[in-house]
C-alpha cells in the first residue's frame, strides 16, 4: 500500500483515523479510530490522540502529550513537551462522566509551552503563546502571552512568536499591530 504519511511501526492508528499527507507519527503513540490530523503534522514520541480530537494542518505536537476528546487544534498549532489538556471540569472515578466531555478550541497559530495544563472548556486565541508550565483556566485573547499558576496576561506577541515592546512593532518581522477595544490585531 503507497501511503503519503508516516507512522512508525511502534505506533498504533486505529481504524477510521484519518491522517493527512506529509504526516509523521513517531514511536508508541495512539491514535483512536475517529481522530482527524492534517497535513503536514508531526506527532512526537509517546502522544495519545483521543476520539473525536480535531489536528489541523501543520501541528507539531511534542513527546507525552495527551489529547483527548473534546480538544481542537487549528492549523499551525505548537504543542509542547508534556503539556496537558483535561476534558472533564469535575472528574471523579467513581461517575461516568463521557457526556460531559467540554470543548477546548485552540485556535490557529497557538503555542504551548512544555508542562503547561489546559483546563477543558477554553478558547485559546490566535497566535497567543502560553508559557512553559502555566495553568489556562479561561479563555485566552488573542496574541496574548500568559504564564503563571493560574495563568495571567503578562505582553503581548507577534505572529512569529515574539514578545512586542509598547510599539507593537515585531522586531523580526516589522509587522505592526495595533490594540483596539483590548484586544490585539495585526495591521494589514
Amino acid at each position: 500500500m503507497d501511503k503519503n504519511y508516516y507512522i512508525n511501526k511502534t505506533a498504533v492508528v486505529d481504524k477510521g483515523a484519518k491522517i493527512g499527507a506529509g504526516t509523521k507519527i513517531w514511536h508508541f503513540s495512539h491514535i483512536m479510530g475517529s481522530a482527524v490530523i492534517g497535513e503536514n503534522c508531526v506527532l512526537g514520541q509517546n502522544v495519545f490522540v483521543g476520539s473525536k480530537v480535531i489536528l489541523g494542518n501543520g501541528v507539531k505536537v511534542q513527546n507525552n502529550v495527551s489529547i483527548y476528546e473534546g480538544v481542537i487544534c487549528e492549523d499551525d498549532v505548537f504543542l509542547g513537551p508534556s503539556m496537558v489538556f483535561t476534558n472533564v471540569i469535575n472528574p471523579r472515578s467513581n461517575v461516568e462522566r463521557k457526556d460531559e466531555f467540554k470543548e477546548t478550541r485552540v485556535r490557529k497559530g497557538v503555542s504551548i509551552g512544555a508542562n503547561a495544563t489546559i483546563v477543558c472548556g477554553v478558547t485559546l486565541g490566535e497566535y497567543c503563546f502560553i508559557g512553559a508550565g502555566a495553568v489556562v483556566t479561561k479563555d485566552v485573547k488573542p496574541f496574548a502571552l500568559m504564564v503563571g499558576v493560574p495563568a495571567v496576561q503578562k505582553g503581548w506577541v507577534s505572529k512569529s512568536g515574539i514578545v512586542l515592546n509598547d510599539d507593537l512593532v515585531c522586531p523580526e518581522t516589522q509587522e505592526k499591530y495595533e490594540l483596539k477595544n483590548g484586544f490585539l490585531q495585526l495591521v494589514e
